[in-house]
């Protein structure tokens, strides 16, 4: 065992050399990062055993890493077990990803968040590549989605299960541009169990047939649709959900139906609290402003993204338009105005404030279109204040 310590000098030096080489070159590069234990020990009749940490962290690892720009410190926050590994393949990993046109500097950060990246065989990668290459035209787009999101295609390592979900999710009538928003977006639903999601859809179906609708499977891909984190949230926070709007606004079952299948399936993933917080502050706010029950229930029905908006921010942006000559019947109206910040919503007021502009004469149009078409508008007006 003597002559180990020279060994391991010995492929230190070789290795380091190769990958100052190779890395990022089309040169033949190492696959595995491999490393002798630290220290040797042995024990002896009468004397104390010395043993080395447990599991040590892997220095040819950490050097490697190094050299390829990774951030250490945060992968060792990340997944600090991934550094302790005897064998990975960072250098396989890193010459992949170059292949599919990423460049060193996102494969580094690629690795930085998300270090069990590291773990995964060129089989695996090829895999799964293959897999997401089904639903998007180009290897940029993937690119793109890894450097946002490295967790969205590196958390699972189930290949067969993201093939069979998006078999499932492909005979539920979603086409390519509907997984492609999923993936996107939540891409955690791909490495849900295939009975997860089933029994989220069941679960779905069910609500219709209860609530008298006439097609479940419709129904159920209008809701995911429309709310694409649906099948990452569990059952019982969506049904909490939905009997605390039912009893709340007071709906019979056609109506929350209507409202389920359109808008309303936008806030079914909230948490309970938070949407039976911010529905108590809005009825107390709209009460405070004069406001019926009714009136309550229709801009909820009309506009449930309101409920999305946090209690002080939708009390700003409601002070907002009144200061701004506004009233409460035309926002009940036009709730959609609610979407822009109160920066935006204080802004345009004070430019149409400057130009005189009638709101009770002219409506709150104006107040919710693009920034494009408003500077249009503002520029017409400009040109011609009298109309």
């Amino acid at each position: 065992m003597a002559g180990v310590p020279g060994v391991r000098a010995l492929l230190t030096v070789q290795r380091s050399v190769t990958l100052q080489h190779s890395f990022f070159g089309f040169t033949p590069i190492h696959f595995a990062s491999a490393c002798f234990p630290r220290r040797l020990y042995s024990t002896s009749t009468g004397s104390t055993e010395t043993k080395p940490p447990v599991n040590p962290e892997n220095e040819s690892l950490l050097e490697n890493l190094n050299l390829m720009g990774v951030d250490v410190r945060m992968a060792r926050q990340r997944q600090p077990g991934v550094l302790r590994k005897t064998f990975t393949n960072e250098n396989g990993l890193a010459q992949f990803l170059q292949g599919k046109g990423a460049g060193r500097k996102v494969i580094a950060s690629i690795i930085s968040r998300y270090p069990r990246a590291i773990t995964r065989s060129i089989e695996h990668l090829e895999q799964r590549w293959q897999l997401w290459r089904n639903i998007f035209q180009t290897d940029a787009e993937i690119v793109s989605i890894l450097d946002r999101s490295p967790e969205s295609f590196f958390r699972s390592s189930d290949n067969d299960n993201l093939e069979k979900n998006i078999d499932y999710l492909v005979s539920l009538g979603l086409n390519a541009k509907d997984l492609h928003r999923l993936l996107t977006t939540a891409p955690r639903t791909f490495s849900n169990s295939l009975e997860l999601n089933k029994q989220m859809v069941e679960f779905l179906e069910d609500i219709c047939t209860e609530l008298g609708g006439s097609n479940p499977e419709q129904f159920a891909k209008m809701v995911i649709t429309r709310n694409l984190y649906i099948l990452i949230r569990s059952t019982k926070r969506v049904k909490t959900n939905i009997d605390n709007l039912k009893a709340s606004l007071k709906l019979s079952d056609s109506e929350l139906l209507a409202l389920l299948q359109g808008h309303g399936a936008e806030i079914l993933d909230l948490s309970n609290e938070y949407l039976k917080k911010n529905f108590n502050s809005l009825e107390q706010k709209m009460t405070a402003l004069g406001c019926r029950k009714a009136d309550v229930k229709k801009l909820i029905i009309n506009y449930p993204m309101i409920l999305y908006i946090g209690p002080d921010t939708l009390s700003s942006k409601l002070d907002c338009l009144l200061k701004g000559g506004i009233t409460m019947k035309q926002i009940l109206e036009k709730p959609k105005v609610l979407d822009y910040s109160t920066q935006n919503i204080t802004g345009r007021l004070e430019e149409l404030r400057r130009l005189g502009y009638d709101f009770q004469k002219n409506g709150i149009n104006i107040l919710d279109s693009s920034r494009k078409r408003f500077a249009a508008k503002i520029e017409k007006l400009s040109a011609s204040p009298e109309e």
